[in-house]
């Protein structure tokens, strides 16, 4: 992301779109009833409604909208904005609807009636990321997963069966699994020129697959110990400390991190969570930091009541706390369990 223009008095921030992790972002930070402004493409008539020969042309128009909706295409390239024309040129007319297409390379102006400091610090750690090409490998003799980690947790890229001996097929040793993985490493690292790779098994298996590795790939690599071997071991990963340094920037593994940090309150009974309880709390400025999973902040937009929770949003920031969006996979299932909203008290209940 690229911050071109910030000006927090006329409530506007002028924003390039540099990657797909961008996206996720800007689909957790504009709203409805925010104003867009920028560059799009319309089709524009020429020539009287009654003229025979009036022409439909597409044209490059400087537009603004009133927000009324937001959506993220299916493959997260494209987030699709859609709202009321408020400003524009003559020829197009004020109160018809258009949606704006922002993908990588726009360029757009938000304009909001207030914006909030966790809104201001997602873009602003934004501009400072880097992405980080991460695959996570998890194995044992009998099966192996692939996933590469993303800005909202990790994708799931394949699986390979390993080393079952059954009666009825081929044996495959142990040396051919090994051999297997490796190639499907190195056909992943062609593909995306991977910064990191984690090796992530129960017992020994790590260590002796590290051994016939590349030079190139050993170099990136990094061992992890796991308990087992399944999908849900990814998230076992992301908490393993050993791999803080290459994780630190990666989003679902600071909100994994920042979820396990709510429970441990909660067993103190340092915590809150429910809408009640949490608005309670904020209202007496007992709250440090509140988490809201964005599943949960839309259903408040669908159900009518997203208001109320941007107060608590603006209180328990005007009272020295933070605000976490919570929006990576396993955070987010963590959380939207406890209700979708929770608070860390600065003191006791």
């Amino acid at each position: 992301m690229k911050i071109i223009k910030k000006d927090l008095k006329k409530q506007e921030i002028t924003l390039k779109i540099e990657n797909l992790d961008d996206i996720w972002i800007l689909n957790q930070i504009i709203e409805e009833e925010d104003l867009l402004k920028g560059k799009t493409e319309r089709k524009i008539k020429i020539g009287n409604s009654d003229d025979r020969n009036v022409k439909v042309i597409r044209k490059q128009v400087f537009l603004s909208i009133k927000i009324e909706k937001i959506n993220i295409s299916s493959d997260s390239k494209i987030l699709k904005v859609l709202g009321i024309i408020c400003d524009g040129p003559e020829e197009v007319p004020r109160g018809e609807h258009h949606s704006f297409n922002l993908e990588i390379n726009s360029v757009f102006t938000i304009t909001k009636n207030q914006w909030l400091k966790y809104q201001i610090k997602k873009l602003e750690d934004a501009t400072k990321s880097i992405p980080v090409k991460i695959l996570i490998v998890v194995f044992d003799r009998e099966e192996v997963y692939f996933a590469k980690l993303k800005g909202q947790g990790y994708e799931i890229l394949g699986k390979i069966q390993g080393d079952v001996q059954k009666k009825e097929e081929k044996h495959i040793s142990k040396n051919d699994f090994y051999k297997q993985i490796t190639e499907k490493i190195q056909e992943y690292n062609k593909i995306d020129n991977l910064n990191n790779i984690i090796l992530a098994s129960p017992s020994f298996w790590k260590e002796n697959l590290i051994k016939i590795l590349p030079e190139e790939l050993k170099k990136k690599t990094v061992l992890a110990t796991i308990s087992q071997v399944s999908e849900r071991s990814f998230s076992e990963v992301l908490k393993r400390d050993e791999l803080k340094k290459i994780l630190e920037k990666n989003q679902g593994t600071q909100e994994v991190k920042l979820l396990d940090k709510l429970l441990q309150h909660i067993s103190k009974n340092t915590a809150c969570y429910g809408l009640k309880d949490t608005k309670e709390k904020i209202e007496i400025g007992a709250v440090s930091e509140l988490m809201i999973s964005d599943s949960y902040l839309q259903n408040t937009k669908e159900k009518g009541f997203y208001k109320e929770v941007e107060k608590l949003m603006i209180a328990c920031e005007q009272m020295d706390g933070k605000t976490h969006i919570i929006s990576s996979e396993e955070a987010k299932k963590s959380l939207d369990s406890l209700s979708g909203i929770a608070g860390i008290l600065r003191w006791n209940n």
